[in-house]
């Protein structure tokens, strides 16, 4: 049995060098502004500091991040063995690339800190940068398990000398069918290896793995998943089936950050294809996509050039954007963890946020079990397309943009472009920024529009689509 450590509210007054952490990195932190530790961080950094095995659990948007990231590197920083060609000193698997991007992202400034190499290794991308980067040697390898397994397979990567491997968003590794990979990968780790594994749930297979790898593991379990944030607003606005494209314009049209979440890659494709149409800066994510396609999308979204982004599941975990103030499910989803992962997009680190979620008359037996079996109690309001409610939602000024005959891209951007602002609206979203000029560039090719323009709401494109226009569709994740 995993050991238990007793909740310990004093814990949330404690400053990183409290829990142990080098002063260089304390630093390091503070200069990216992260100062005072969350509660996961607060709960498991002593234990895995000292070298024991740790299982935390806590929901997306917790700080597991940095609990994991800090004891790694110190224990690399401090044993004091020597890179060498091929064999990492230490692994953290991640169940997608972008997850993946985001944990070195966070890991490089303080591996820099303390001398230490990192690397990612996932699919999608030529492998010989990679061959070349774990040839001359490296410290950590944050890696997606389908293309590390390659790379082991090939001898390009050997992982005798693992000191610590770390397994992140275990439960999603679990969904998507990674773990027979993942056991073959730590079983060519040393059974001496430090282990730490994070995850919402504790489902049967991540427990298969606790069992089999961890040795006494101490538990730390912080907002599991299946409590809801409770700085989310709540919402689901009951529509007729002809006006789910109106409402989702009107929604994505109002300032700041929105992630739109459909059920497949079909219907993510056809879905940011009309709103582009209707003027609304979107950009797709999901499996469909190349690894270029997905970087450059997600670079847009997170730099402000597209407002919103149209994602598949893919997205629910990993995707850290800032300010990500309306989370809208316009397929909602079937479980009641995805519709929680969804939502933990929006309302991070303490911040507030507002989730939506489109249910039609044939949709409102599932929605409500749904929101049963998440532990919500929705606001559920019948609207339809003009409704005012969408502003308060959505606050601000609708603005739309202009599509060009042919898409723009940061290469070929029309020039001499003036932007009108509406009358719809004066208030800005809770966190969000106001569009301006500086957001008329699209980032991803052929995926943005060419030059703003700005309606009211109901002037523009949105009352224009019918039935025809409504994203759905078959297709795969």
């Amino acid at each position: 049995m995993a050991a238990r450590r007793p909740r310990n509210t004093s814990l949330s007054t404690q400053s990183f060098a409290d829990l142990g952490v080098p002063a260089k990195l304390v630093d390091t932190l503070a200069r990216s502004g992260i100062t005072t530790p969350f509660p996961i961080q607060s709960a498991t950094l002593p234990d895995a500091l000292a070298g024991r095995d740790v299982l935390g659990r806590g929901r997306t948007g917790s700080g597991k991040t940095y609990a994991f990231l800090i004891p790694v590197l110190v224990r690399l920083a401090g044993s004091g063995t020597a890179r060498r060609p091929n064999r990492p000193r230490a692994v953290v698997l991640a169940p997608t690339r972008e997850l993946a991007t985001q944990i070195e992202a966070s890991a490089a400034p303080l591996a820099a800190a303390l001398g230490l190499r990192t690397m990612t290794v996932f699919g999608g991308v030529a492998p010989g940068p990679q061959i070349s980067a774990l040839r001359s040697g490296v410290d950590l390898v944050i890696a997606c398990p389908g293309r590390l397994a390659d790379h082991v397979e090939t001898g390009h990567a050997k992982l005798d000398a693992v000191e610590v491997t770390v397994l992140d968003e275990a439960d999603h590794m679990a969904d998507l069918g990674f773990l027979p990979v993942v056991r073959r990968l730590l079983e060519r780790t040393p059974s001496s290896a430090q282990r730490l594994l994070f995850s919402a749930t504790l489902d049967a297979g991540v427990d298969v793995l606790v069992k089999r790898f961890l040795v006494k593991p101490v538990t730390h379990s912080v907002d599991p998943v299946t409590s809801p944030v409770g700085t989310i607003d709540h919402h689901v606005l009951h529509i007729p089936a002809d006006a789910r494209l109106p409402v989702l314009v009107d929604l994505t049209a109002a300032p700041g950050r929105t992630l739109v979440f459909t059920r497949t890659k079909h219907a993510a494709k056809a879905l940011t294809r009309r709103l582009i149409a209707s003027g609304v800066p979107a950009v797709e994510l999901h499996g469909n996509l190349s690894q270029g396609a997905r970087t450059r999308n997600l670079d847009a979204f997170s730099g402000g050039t597209a407002t919103t982004l149209v994602a598949t599941d893919i997205a629910a975990r990993g995707i850290h954007v800032d300010d990500v103030a309306l989370v809208i499910h316009a397929d909602p989803p079937i479980e009641h963890k995805a519709y929680l992962h969804r939502s933990g997009r929006t309302a991070r680190a303490g911040a507030s946020g507002t989730v939506v979620t489109l249910m039609t008359d044939a949709q409102r037996r599932d929605v409500h079990d749904l929101a049963r079996r998440a532990g919500i109690a929705p606001t559920i309001t019948r609207l339809r397309a003009g409704d005012p409610l969408l502003s308060e939602l959505a606050p601000g000024e609708r603005v739309f943009v202009a599509p060009a005959e042919r898409p723009a891209t940061p290469e070929r951007q029309p020039s001499g472009q003036q932007a009108r602002r509406s009358s719809t609206g004066t208030g800005r979203r809770r966190g969000a920024r106001t569009r301006g000029s500086a957001r008329r560039e699209p980032a991803a090719r052929g995926s943005g529009p060419a030059a703003v323009t700005t309606s009211s709401r109901g002037s523009g494109g949105a009352a224009a689509f019918s039935a025809s226009s409504r994203a759905g569709g078959r297709g795969r994740r």
